[in-house]
Parts: structure tokens; C-alpha cells; sequence
């Protein structure tokens, strides 16, 4: 790891100083770029992820794919994290928290909107970001692949079910139009760009052609990495200065969830003495959050000013820090798991 990647946690935390400080400096340039969107997907923040990914779908060996299955506990893992605990543990800690701890301090209303933003990023699992956590911690590109995928394919159907139940009603509309979108910019048109760039690569240069292209990249990954905070905490500068009290509520229970929804992972992956290559990534699929949806849709149930539209922007605000910090926990634990047969 070179010594610019040795200090990203520095790196994201200038940006976010910046974002924050722009966001405020100039509120309309912000609102504007915040306005370019196709189905409640921002384009200059998937173009920003997209530059993020396109290396690490890059290094996809399609070959590798098929004997996935016969490793099937991380998937497995990362599925039953994913739908049958996380969004249960993230209702309830909304719960206790805003009908209970925070009771006398909030109307309410707003408790039922702040735990249904919380349950809505809890029903999303994490689909582009995912393979940053997984490059940093040098993860199976190839099996995390699979895992985002087999993920994205069970959101389709769980999400709208999931989220109805726990929300406690019976109409619950998925923007279904942000969904396919948002899996066709953050997976489908990356990795097809890398299974071609992989291919060219073979194709034309010598066996190391390929790592002097994704050395190259390196730097421009990170550079979207940035670029992309930079915008999230611009477009939210002024309402973490106005509300700093509901923010701070609203990413405690956060997280709590988070540290420990990577801690129960963690553990079960090293119980089932998964290699850390898998280890690591699969937890952070469980952990991580696809917020892009949980905004769209707390924005379509609830509206842009409403508690629930907070929540999940507050989800998006404590998402790339909390991250980074569990990154840097796998890698130092890396001796912790078995070696990659």
C-alpha cells in the first residue's frame, strides 16, 4: 500500500471538511449539480463511483467465477447478514432509541419518520461502494462480484416486502426505475467496460500489461473515492449545520449498527474459518448500506424536509468514515483467517 492509500482516512476527512465548507459557500452550485439526476440517481456522483469500481471490475477473471460454488459460506454468510438480520436489528435499535433513550427529546412524528429512514437503509445492502471496501482489503474481486449480485437479485423481490413489514404498512413504492438504474451504472456498465479492457490487455500486451494499467488506475480510483465525498457532504452542508442535535441522535444508533453488524459478521466468518479474502468483503456487504435507494425512496414515502429523509442522509454521511475505520480493522486482522487455497 503506498503512502498516499496509507493516509485516505486523513484524505476523507479533509473532504469531508471541504465538502461541508463548499456546500455552505456556495448552497447553489451544490442544489444545481444536486438537480442532475435520472430516476433519483445523481449522475456526476455515478460518474464519480463509476471511476471508483472500473478498476477493480478490472481484475474480474470471469475464468474464477465458476468455482465460486464450490465455496459457497461467504455468499451464504452475506445473505442471511444481509435479509434475515440486519434490517431486523436496525428496526429495532430505531425503536429503542427514538421510543425510548430519545423519547423526551423528539416529537413523536419525527421518531416514527427517523426510525423509518433507518429501516429503509437497513432493507439496502450495499451494491457499488462495496468494491472499494473489497479492493482496500484486497478481497476475492471475483467472488465479491458474485455477492453483489446474488444481492442486487434478491432486492428486487425482498426490498419492497421487507420494508412494508417493517414500516408496518402495506403500500410501500419502490422507485423500481432507480433500482435497475442504479444496478445498471454501478455494476453492469463497469464490469462490462473491464471484461473488455481485460480482454484488449490479454490481447494485445505481454502478461504484466495488465498491472502496469490497474497501477496506473490507482490513483484516479482514489481520486473519484474523494471526489465523491466531496459532492455527498456538499449537497448536505447546510443541514449538518442546521441540525447538528438530530444528526448526532440519528448516528448513534447508526452506528451501533454498523460496528455491530461488522462484529456479528466478522466473527461468523472467522468461526466458519472463511479465508480473509472473502472474510473481509462479505462482512462489508452486510455492513455497508446502498443509500442512493434508501434517499429515493424515503424521499418519495415521506418528502425531501420530512425525519426519514434525514435519516438516510445522515446514513450516507457516517457511511464512508465508519467504513474506512472497519477497512483498516480487517487488515490489521488479517492474520486472524486462514490463507486463499
Amino acid at each position: 500500500m503506498g503512502s498516499f492509500e496509507r493516509y485516505l482516512s486523513l484524505w476523507v476527512g479533509l473532504c469531508i471538511c471541504a465538502g461541508i465548507l463548499l456546500g455552505n459557500l456556495f448552497p447553489t452550485l451544490f442544489s444545481a449539480v444536486a438537480e442532475l439526476e435520472i430516476a433519483s440517481v445523481n449522475i456526476p456522483v455515478a460518474v464519480f463511483i463509476w471511476v471508483m469500481i472500473y478498476p477493480m471490475m478490472v481484475q474480474v477473471d470471469f475464468s474464477a467465477i465458476k468455482d465460486i460454488g464450490k465455496k459457497p459460506r461467504g455468499l451464504i454468510l452475506t445473505l442471511v447478514i444481509n435479509w434475515a438480520i440486519k434490517p431486523f436489528t436496525m428496526a429495532a435499535l430505531g425503536w429503542l432509541f427514538f421510543r425510548v433513550l430519545f423519547a423526551d427529546w423528539v416529537a413523536p412524528e419525527t421518531a416514527t419518520e427517523y426510525i423509518a429512514g433507518m429501516i429503509l437503509l437497513g432493507v439496502a445492502p450495499c451494491t457499488a461502494m462495496v468494491f472499494v471496501w473489497s479492493h482496500l482489503t484486497r478481497g476475492d474481486a471475483n467472488y465479491t462480484l458474485v455477492q453483489v449480485s446474488a444481492n442486487d437479485i434478491i432486492m428486487i423481490f425482498a426490498f419492497a416486502p421487507i420494508a412494508a413489514f417493517l414500516l408496518g404498512v402495506s403500500d410501500v413504492s419502490v422507485p423500481w426505475t432507480t433500482l435497475l438504474v442504479s444496478v445498471l451504472l454501478y455494476v453492469v456498465l463497469p464490469l462490462v467496460a473491464g471484461i473488455f479492457t481485460r480482454f484488449w490487455l490479454s490481447k494485445n500486451h505481454k502478461a504484466d500489461g495488465l498491472t502496469h494499467f490497474l497501477e496506473k488506475l490507482k490513483p484516479v480510483s482514489i481520486t473519484g473515492l474523494l471526489a465523491t465525498v466531496v459532492l455527498l457532504f456538499g449537497f448536505q452542508a447546510r443541514t449538518i449545520i442546521a441540525q447538528p442535535l438530530s444528526i448526532l441522535m440519528i448516528a448513534i444508533p447508526l452506528l451501533i449498527q454498523t460496528y455491530g453488524i461488522f462484529a456479528l459478521a466478522y466473527g461468523a466468518a472467522r468461526a466458519l474459518k472463511l479465508p480473509h479474502t472473502i472474510a473481509a468483503p462479505a462482512c462489508m456487504i452486510g455492513t455497508s448500506n446502498f443509500f442512493e435507494l434508501a434517499v429515493a425512496v424515503a424521499i418519495s414515502l415521506f418528502g425531501l424536509q420530512s425525519g426519514a429523509a434525514l435519516a438516510t442522509v445522515v446514513g450516507v454521511l457516517v457511511e464512508v468514515p465508519v467504513m474506512l475505520s472497519l477497512v483498516a480493522l480487517a487488515n490489521r486482522t488479517r492474520h486472524w483467517f486462514p490463507e486463499a487455497n
